[in-house]
């Protein structure tokens, strides 16, 4: 019975790790005018969130900001949404429950946020972090914008 149990718990673990999950992706156009990062107008900010990590390829997260649902993330996949300055929430749904990131917006600001995937008791979670524009940038370029919901 223990050796069901360890083997069950490493093929499951295995699967987390590798493995490939899609989501339903924006056109190249819409793709390739994201990634030119051009500074929001008419005192806009914008948020790129994004995934891009080799730990748990196989799960899909939902991503949601001030409560309304932007997408399903996957691995090598970006959200860009154009918001209005000030008080905002990223969540992402983890293990046990929702987990977030506040931020304040600036007008004519561009914010960068990875999404991470972290192993857990039964499966992989994720959390959320802000980082530079320039690790941003440079992670956003090797992936493709998905469809927001």
């Amino acid at each position: 019975m223990f050796k069901k149990l360890v083997a069950g718990a490493a093929l499951l673990s295995a699967v987390l790790i590798s493995g490939c999950a899609s989501v339903p992706m924006a056109s190249k156009e819409d793709d390739a005018a994201a990634k030119q990062f051009a500074v929001p107008k008419d005192g806009k900010a914008a948020v790129y969130v994004y995934r891009n990590c080799f730990v748990g390829q196989a799960l899909k997260k939902d991503i949601s900001l001030d409560g309304a649902i932007l997408g399903e993330t996957a691995n090598k996949v970006f959200f860009y949404k154009v918001i209005e300055p000030g008080k905002h929430v990223l969540s992402t749904e983890s293990e046990f429950g929702d987990n977030t990131l506040s931020f304040d917006a600036d007008p004519a600001k561009n914010y960068f946020v990875e999404q991470y995937i972290k192993m857990g008791v039964f499966v992989g979670g994720s959390n959320l972090k802000m980082v530079t524009e320039e690790e941003g940038k440079k992670a956003i370029m090797e992936c493709g914008l998905a469809q927001q919901k």
